[in-house]
C-alpha cells in the first residue's frame, strides 16, 4: 500500500506526520522523501545513508556536421532551449525539460544525447525503516525527474509512505498519481482552508481517496472541520498545539518521540487505512 502525505501549503506539518506514520508502522515500511527541493525527513528519522546515485536527464547537443538548420527542433521546443541564428543552431541545456521532442522531429539525426546532472538520490536504513530521498542540485529548476527516481524505489512488498512536496503543482501531482490513499495535512486557518480546498480538488479530479489531518487543531476555528463535513472528506486525526511539540521539532525530535501517546493514534490510523484501501 502506498500512502502519500501532502499539503496545499508549506509549514502545516506534512513531514512531521509522514515520519510519524513511518515510525508507528507495525509492518515493513519504506519512507520516500519526494520533497526533493527541501528534503528534511532525514532530520527526524536520522538514517544511515549508505547508497548514493547521481541522477541525470538527457539533453540535446547539435552535431554540426549533420545539421541542416531546418528549424524543426527549435519549433517543437516550448522552453526555448534551442535557438537558431541563421544557419547556426544553439542549445541551452539548463532550459531543457528533456521531453525528447527534438530528437523525434530531427530527420538528419543531428542531435546527440548528452546528460545533465539534476541531483542525487540517497538511501539507507533508519532503524527498521527503509529510507530514500532525493536532493536536487542547487539552481536546478526541474525537480520532477529526480522525484520520479525516488518514487521508482518504491517497494511493493512494503508499506510505502510518500512525503510529497507542498502545494498542488506538477511535483505534487506526480507524487500522488500512484498512491492508494492521500492524507492532506492542514491547519485551522483561512490560509490552511484555502489551500486545502486546492489540494482536495486535485484528489477529486484524479478520483483518489483521501482524508485530512488537522495540525495545531485548537489554535484556529472550526471552518476546516465544517468544510470537510460538507464535502464528506474524513477528518482522520486532530493534533492540538503543544509547546513541547514545537520545542521537540526545533531539536529534530519526531512528534511521536515528543508525545509518545500519539503512537496509538497513528497505529490505529494505519490499521483503518489498510482496511479502507483493501475493501
Amino acid at each position: 500500500m502506498q500512502i502519500a502525505v501532502g499539503s496545499g501549503k508549506g509549514g502545516t506539518g506534512k513531514t512531521t506526520i509522514s515520519t510519524s506514520l513511518a515510525l508507528c508502522a507495525e509492518e515493513p515500511v519504506q519512507y520516500l522523501d519526494c520533497d526533493v527541493e527541501e528534503p528534511n525527513g532525514h532530520i527526524f528519522l536520522k538514517p544511515d545513508l549508505d547508497y548514493s546515485e547521481t541522477c541525470s536527464v538527457v539533453v540535446p547537443q547539435i552535431d554540426e556536421s549533420r545539421c541542416t538548420a531546418c528549424g524543426k527542433c527549435r519549433d517543437i521546443c516550448r522552453y526555448n532551449a534551442i535557438v537558431q541564428f541563421g544557419k547556426s543552431v544553439m542549445t541551452f541545456p539548463e532550459l531543457c525539460h528533456s521531453c525528447l521532442g527534438c530528437f523525434r522531429v530531427c530527420e538528419e539525426n543531428a542531435l546527440i544525447e548528452e546528460k545533465r546532472e539534476i541531483g542525487v538520490l540517497q538511501s539507507g536504513m533508519a532503524g527498521d525503516i527503509h529510507f530514500v530521498h532525493g536532493r536536487v542540485r542547487i539552481g536546478e529548476a526541474m525537480g520532477v525527474p529526480l522525484l520520479k527516481a525516488v518514487k521508482n524505489q518504491a517497494d511493493s512488498d512494503k508499506l510505502v509512505i510518500i512525503d510529497a512536496p507542498p502545494g498542488t503543482s506538477c511535483p505534487f501531482v506526480e507524487c500522488i498519481s500512484d498512491a492508494d490513499y492521500v492524507i492532506l495535512v492542514t491547519e485551522p486557518t483561512p490560509f490552511g482552508l484555502h489551500d486545502l480546498k486546492l489540494a482536495a480538488s486535485v484528489l477529486k479530479n484524479f478520483k483518489l481517496p483521501g482524508g485530512v489531518i488537522i495540525n495545531r487543531s485548537d489554535l484556529g476555528d472550526d471552518r476546516v472541520v465544517q468544510w470537510c463535513r460538507e464535502e464528506k472528506i474524513p477528518v482522520l486525526l486532530e493534533i492540538p498545539f503543544q509547546r513541547s511539540i514545537a520545542e521537540g521539532y526545533a531539536r529534530g525530535r519526531n512528534l511521536v518521540e515528543t508525545v509518545p501517546e500519539l503512537r496509538t493514534d497513528f497505529r490505529n490510523l494505519l490499521k483503518n487505512l489498510s482496511l479502507t484501501v483493501g475493501s
